[in-house]
């Protein structure tokens, strides 16, 4: 956890402006959705830091609240950073349940709204993989196939990429998603098992295009 939030950003932070309030957008630190909006003093930023869980002035109760002090669904701080006026403060996290009070992962509602958001879901399933590979639970298939070695997992990449070609000359649109799906999951583990990750695939694709400006 790194918070890019410096000693000299905090001294310049103007809380004043907003009658001793800041506004705080959250975000999720790992597919990007926005979580919601709420507000700091100086007091919550300094809690914030110091907990690494995010902590509100509220506005209604008049005092510090921790988010999930009463339901358990905390964020856990992962970056503090101000904007360019010094008074809004953008804070990633990781929440541990739904955000909202209603019960919706956000307080906009369950519905990824871009598309960064829809492909996300790449990142948490690496992140599951991960798991696997370091806790290894009986009966996982993910574990088993890292466990067969990297030549198992390469045919099982060459398999799928087959059946992806496969389908997209002789089968419908949703055999061509289904195996699509699977090449993808058997791709990730593939990395894991070298230790490579999406990043880095990622990495390599904007290279690429930014070679080509």
């Amino acid at each position: 956890m790194a918070v890019t939030l410096t000693s000299a950003e905090i001294s310049r932070l103007d809380f004043a402006k907003g009658g001793g309030l800041l506004p705080v957008v959250v975000q999720h630190a790992g597919t990007g959705a926005v979580l919601m909006l709420g507000f700091m003093n100086a007091e919550a930023l300094s809690a914030t830091l110091e907990r690494r869980r995010v902590v509100f002035f509220s506005r209604s109760r008049q005092r510090l609240w921790e988010k999930g002090e009463t339901s358990g669904n905390a964020l856990l701080l992962e970056d503090v950073r101000c904007d360019c006026d010094a008074d809004t403060l953008l804070i990633t996290a990781w929440p541990q349940g739904p955000v909202c009070h209603t019960g919706t992962r956000t307080c906009f509602g369950d519905e990824a709204l871009t598309a960064a958001e829809r492909l996300a879901f790449l990142a948490e399933l690496e992140r599951i993989v991960e798991r696997r590979a370091a806790e290894r639970p009986e009966g996982s298939y993910t574990a088993r196939l890292l466990a067969e070695g990297p030549q198992r997992l390469a045919q099982k990449v060459g398999e799928e990429g087959l059946e992806v070609a496969l389908a997209a000359v002789g089968e419908t649109d949703e055999k061509v998603v289904a195996e699509s799906a699977d090449l993808l999951f058997h791709l990730l583990v593939l990395l894991r098992g070298r230790g490579l990750s999406l990043a880095d695939v990622v990495r390599q694709l904007e290279a690429r295009h930014a070679t080509k400006k």
